[in-house]
């Protein structure tokens, strides 16, 4: 197999901080690579020198398809005064500059300049290329063309700049934490267009679903080196673990050498021979691999939120709209203790919009909401980070308090919580400035909840966010004593930590489903399918009967758990339905087993009718109550 890029002994430092050193490590040809570690490990910073944005202190980096190579930054660099067209196709190929041509003479009507460039898409074979142009900016559903950047918004800006790349179709492809900024629909077709190109990839992302769906290895950056792991997120997690333990297990042996060896050299007399100097060196190179702490136990960290009364928080028929745009439309909805709820929806869905009203930063238009006396909220907003930049890690911290009180009456330092949030006590007398985007976002977490709130409110957290650092704040909003409402588009968080989901759908209508998303993306694939069989069971040329809503209660326990049941096996009756399609029309059956699989194929309509029509009487219930 071909090699695509290689990097050899690559080192780089800032200062006294060391990102890595002598590491190592070969891409072939169609290979799709994840690069994970934590934030302020140095993830962009390869990146970069990978695509000579940024020098090295040391090492190469070797690539073998440099003509045919596309980067994505994290916060791309776009032109913010151009149009979405002209950034689009800005630096583009002989093709490109050929569909460019043409795209401007048809967009401006300009007749004289149409013939040419219809005969330079003949020469140079531009019409599936073009095509393909058009499908991709279709499905990344980009705003007006014509329509300047600095008028979009940071989701948009970011199709933009992913259109940019994807157009190019390059052979290989950098992406850095592509799914920042994308809602949910937008991360899933990038997953399946990713998945099905030909490409060699190589991507920094901290969306779990989004790297084990698309990625067939992974390099992890720990402790300026690099280790390699050729599978699956969850095999992942396995070896590294089994790395872990083989690890300490040297630590804890090179500390007990140690102990034997540090007794030595106190008794070491000053006159040294020549093997004595021998194992002073071993006694240096034995301290330094029993200095090594792979894996720290860490505090259990509950803290305790203010004490929460009967009442939380009541929306009643609240509506709110930004001119001609409707955000709710006659809402209502009784917050409940301890509820963990996940907003979901498209971009400019008016998702941030809602957290905001929540939190009375707005008002609504129309109706009103009762905040409990009680409540006090944690907001943790996309853009709130407002440090002062020379200020010390810890003296954030400690300006809001020196100790956390924690659930169970014990008190924590500020530094032991800044510790269990992947500050470690070393860095903690460094300027904020010094802090990667990433670490800065979770500094600024750490400061929201050390206000002790018992209402969270987070709007995106997982942005800029570590995998390790996510796992540390989903361990923590596991055992949360108080409720919970989060926006986010990273699926696997939301199916970790969300009891329900409220759904932006259009025309300021929320869908208030109870479940989490991955149970929420079956159930939008099982009502899709109804509709189909619908379709395919009205008669030709007749209009599908929608049918009418039975009974407006909410569903039962009993209900809902048949309500479930039913859509399994819907799927098996329809399982079973494909499969003796294909036996009936193989043309191998004998009369007798013909006869049987017919009749069989009568007896699985009836029943998928007959469930169906159930699932739609429960469904149109449970939507509607």
């Amino acid at each position: 197999m071909a090699t695509i890029l290689q990097v050899e002994n690559l080192a780089r430092s800032y200062g006294e901080k060391n990102l890595f050193e002598d590491i190592s490590f070969v891409i072939n040809q169609s290979q799709k690579v994840a690069l994970i570690a934590r934030n302020g490990a140095g993830k962009t910073s390869l990146l970069d020198i990978i695509a000579g944005l940024e020098p090295s202190d040391g090492g190469e980096v070797t690539h073998f398809a440099r003509d045919s190579f596309a980067y994505l930054k994290q916060e791309p660099a776009l032109n913010l005064q151009s149009t979405v067209f002209e950034e689009v196709y800005a630096h583009t190929t002989e093709v490109q500059q050929a569909i460019l041509d043409y795209e401007m003479a048809i967009t401006t009507g300009n007749r004289e300049a149409l013939e040419p460039a219809i005969n330079r898409m003949d020469a140079l074979q531009g019409w599936e290329y073009e095509t393909r142009i058009r499908q991709i900016l279709t499905q990344l559903k980009l705003p007006d063309m014509n329509q300047k950047l600095c008028e979009l918004s940071g989701g948009q800006r970011k199709r933009v700049a992913l259109a940019k790349v994807l157009i190019t179709e390059p052979q290989f492809l950098i992406l850095d934490e592509p799914t920042n900024h994308l809602d949910v629909e937008m991360i899933e077709w990038l997953e399946e267009y990713l998945c099905k190109a030909r490409i060699t990839l190589l991507m920094v992302t901290h969306d779990r679903y989004f790297l084990d769906r698309v990625c067939d290895e992974i390099l992890e950056m720990e402790h300026a080196a690099v280790y390699r792991y050729k599978g699956s997120y969850s095999y992942f997690l396995e070896k590294q673990s089994e790395r872990y333990n083989i690890q300490n297990k040297e630590t804890e042996r090179a500390r007990n050498l140690l102990r034997t060896e540090q007794e030595w050299m106190r008794r070491m007399p000053k006159a040294r021979t020549t093997k004595a100097k021998a194992r002073i060196d071993s006694f240096y190179e034995l301290k330094e691999v029993a200095s090594k702490k792979i894996h720290e136990e860490r505090i259990n960290i509950n803290i305790e939120g203010v004490r929460m009364g009967k009442k939380i928080l009541e929306l009643h028929d609240v509506s709110f709209n930004w001119g001609d745009l409707s955000v709710l439309q006659n809402f209502s909805y009784t917050f409940k203790r301890n509820e963990k709820i996940g907003v979901i929806g498209k971009n400019g869905s008016g998702k941030s919009t809602f957290l905001d009203l929540l939190t009375g930063r707005l008002r609504p238009v129309k109706g009103h909401i009762q905040t409990g006396e009680t409540v006090a909220f944690g907001y943790y907003q996309q853009q709130g980070l407002s440090f002062n930049e020379q200020t010390k890690v810890i003296e954030v911290v400690r300006e809001i308090a020196d100790v956390v009180k924690l659930g169970n009456g014990e008190t924590v330092s500020a530094a032991a919580f800044l510790n269990y949030f992947m500050f470690p006590y070393h860095s903690h007398y460094q300027p904020v400035y010094k802090l990667s985007g990433g670490e800065k976002r979770r500094l600024y977490l750490v400061t929201v909840l050390m206000h002790s709130p018992n209402f969270l409110i987070l709007d995106e957290p997982t942005n800029d966010l570590d995998i390790l650092t996510l796992n540390i704040l989903e361990e923590y909003l596991s055992s949360y004593n108080g409720c919970i409402v989060v926006v986010t588009h990273d699926r696997f968080f939301l199916d970790k930590i969300v009891d329900h989901l409220l759904v932006f759908e259009d025309d300021g209508k929320i869908r208030d489903f109870p479940g989490n998303y991955t149970q929420y993306r079956e159930w939008c694939e099982a009502r899709k399918r109804r509709e189909q069989f619908q379709r395919r069971k009205a008669a030709p040329g007749e209009p599908v009967v929608k049918e009418k809503v039975i009974d407006d209660k909410k569903l039962t326990f009993k209900e809902k758990r048949e309500f479930e049941q039913l859509e399994r096996e819907i799927q098996l009756l329809e399982d079973e339905k494909s499969a003796t399609e294909v036996s009936l029309n193989s043309g191998t059956l004998s009369s007798a087993d013909l006869i049987e699989k017919s009749e069989r194929f009568a007896v699985i309509l009836a029943e998928i009718e007959a469930k169906t029509d159930r699932w739609l009487e429960l469904s149109e219930r449970e939507a509607g109550g």
